[in-house]
């Protein structure tokens, strides 16, 4: 049991849960799920797509609109960020180019600590991302 008088809003010990915002149910069950490779676990219409990533629970909210996004609104780590890329490539996903970036002819970025970055969008337009630390974190 939590001590909450020691350690007051202590949620470094508990899961997170991951939670995009989702409007074409269809389109986003086959990208998430067959393109990406998650499983999914469970249907909840009309609010959810519940799926595993890899121990992470990610909810995708059914909705009638997104809501503004700026940034990111998901990422994996991986170990081979050029792998990776080629893989979604090959099942169609598009990687996205910013012209304020450097990126390489794959999409991927190197930030100046070393970490290396693409970005793509899901079917609904929200911004994902992969992503390779140097120093595993």
């Amino acid at each position: 049991m939590i001590d909450h008088m020691t350690n007051p809003g202590a949620l470094g010990e508990f899961n997170i849960i991951a939670f995009v915002t989702i409007v074409d149910v269809n389109r986003a069950k086959h990208f998430y799920g067959d393109v990406l490779g998650l499983r999914l676990v469970n249907e909840e219409p009309p609010f959810a797509l519940v799926f595993d990533a890899n121990g992470i629970m990610l909810r995708l909210a059914m909705g009638k609109q997104l809501p503004p996004a700026s940034g990111t609104v998901l990422g994996w780590q991986v170990p081979d960020i050029v792998s990776v890329v080629q893989m979604l490539k090959t099942d169609g996903v598009q990687f996205e180019r910013y012209e304020f970036l450097e990126q390489d002819e794959s999409g991927i970025w190197t930030s100046p600590t070393g970490a290396r970055v693409a970005w793509f969008r899901d079917p609904d337009g929200n911004t994902l991302s992969v992503s390779e630390h140097p120093d595993g974190k």
